[in-house]
């Protein structure tokens, strides 16, 4: 009998989030990340499931980028380093266990039909055009794949990454070193 109030009372307190959901005004356009010293955004309709460090199988011959290929959920994913793909810098040392634990593989929707993950170093959470003060478009000679950026209340720059567009550049399926 408990079991069955406590399931009911469950179900009703899921019911209620659920309609409060729908009906509450907030809307998050991006989910924010962190990679080296930089700030991301990447679109909700892009990113795909996100999962925790796990070490990728080198490559040999590969740009310093590219980590390597893992398994991730039965599939085969190839491990992108963001901070150093995004910066063109050098790869930063191997990753210690403090930095391992907040690290995160973000892979890119399967609409994209690329399978590919995205290595941050951590999550930040979600945002929507309400948590940014102001924003500016992308200068001329910047990548195609970078979009807008933006600036939150505390000053922080946020550069919104259009993951579609990355995952067509010839650079960035060119993994070859």
């Amino acid at each position: 009998m408990a079991n069955r109030d406590a399931l009911r009372a469950f179900q009703s307190r899921l019911a209620s989030r659920l309609q409060a959901a729908r009906t509450s005004d907030v809307s998050a356009s991006w989910l924010a990340v962190e990679a080296g010293e930089a700030k991301y955004l990447f679109p909700l309709g892009h990113a795909g499931e996100i999962f925790p460090w796990v070490a990728p199988q080198s490559v040999p011959y590969t740009a310093p980028w590219f980590l390597g290929v893992a398994n991730l959920r039965g599939g085969l994913f190839g491990v992108v380093q963001l901070s150093t793909f995004a910066t063109g810098a050098a790869a930063p040392p191997v990753l210690n266990e403090t930095t391992r634990a907040q690290s995160r593989l973000v892979a890119l929707n399967e609409l994209l039909e690329v399978n590919c993950a995205l290595l941050i170093d951590r999550l930040v959470g979600l945002r929507g055009v309400d948590a940014f003060v102001a924003s500016e478009a992308p200068q001329e000679e910047s990548p195609p794949w970078l979009g807008h950026s933006y600036t939150d209340a505390a000053g922080g720059r946020w550069q919104e990454i259009n993951l579609q567009a990355l995952s067509q550049q010839p650079q960035f399926l060119s993994i070859g070193a």
